[in-house]
Parts: C-alpha cells; structure tokens; sequence
C-alpha cells in the first residue's frame, strides 16, 4: 500500500463516534486535495482485516452515496443513527455533525439544510 493510501484510510480511521466527514474533506486531510475520488475507490478496496468507520463517509451535500433502499443505504443509516447522528431522507446535517459543525454553527450561525 502506497503512502497516500495510508493517509486515506488514517483520515477515515480519525473520524470520531458521531461525526461524520465528506470524501473531499477525508482527501483534503490526507494531503490530497481534489481527491475525493480516490477516497471513494479506496472506500471499496479497503484491505482484508482493515477495521474503518467507512459510513461516517459522506457526499459534499451529506447525503449518504449509496442508492437509497438499497442494503448498504439502510447499513449506513443504522450505524450512524447508533453513534447519535441524525440521518434525514438519507442525509446528515453537516453542520451539526460534520468534523468542524460545532465549530461553524457556533462562528457562523450556519443553519442546518
């Protein structure tokens, strides 16, 4: 495994219980801005025995990428609804649960989409 995909998957590993990021924002971590991607490809060819938070990965907008009703949709929803993230039509509001939310709703006043 190269050592940008090393970083991907440290990023995604990063993610904290009840946050979730976007595959740009896990790209722009990891020190490829541009890449979300690579991010997503990576998602899908994570290595036998590598444990991730792969459904705290998001679109830009907060939704979730998979088709909705589809297994893994409902699978991602779960599993983020169990670490407390609200997930709406199959999307989460960045602002409240994204990595830096609090932040901006707290210096914006950003509101929830």
């Amino acid at each position: 495994m190269n050592d940008s995909h090393q970083r991907v998957y440290a990023a995604i590993a990063a993610i904290p219980r009840g946050r979730v990021a976007s595959y740009g924002a896990i790209a722009a971590r990891a020190g490829l801005p541009g890449r979300a991607r690579l991010v997503g490809r990576l998602l899908g060819e994570v290595p036998e025995g590598m444990v991730l938070p792969w459904y705290r990965v998001l679109r830009s907008s907060g939704h979730i990428a998979m088709p909705p009703g589809s297994r893994g949709f409902r699978e991602q929803s779960r599993l983020l609804r169990a670490e407390g993230v609200e997930v709406k039509n199959g999307r989460v509001p960045l602002s409240r649960f994204g990595l830096n939310g609090d932040l901006d709703h707290a210096l914006w006043g950003m509101p929830d989409a």
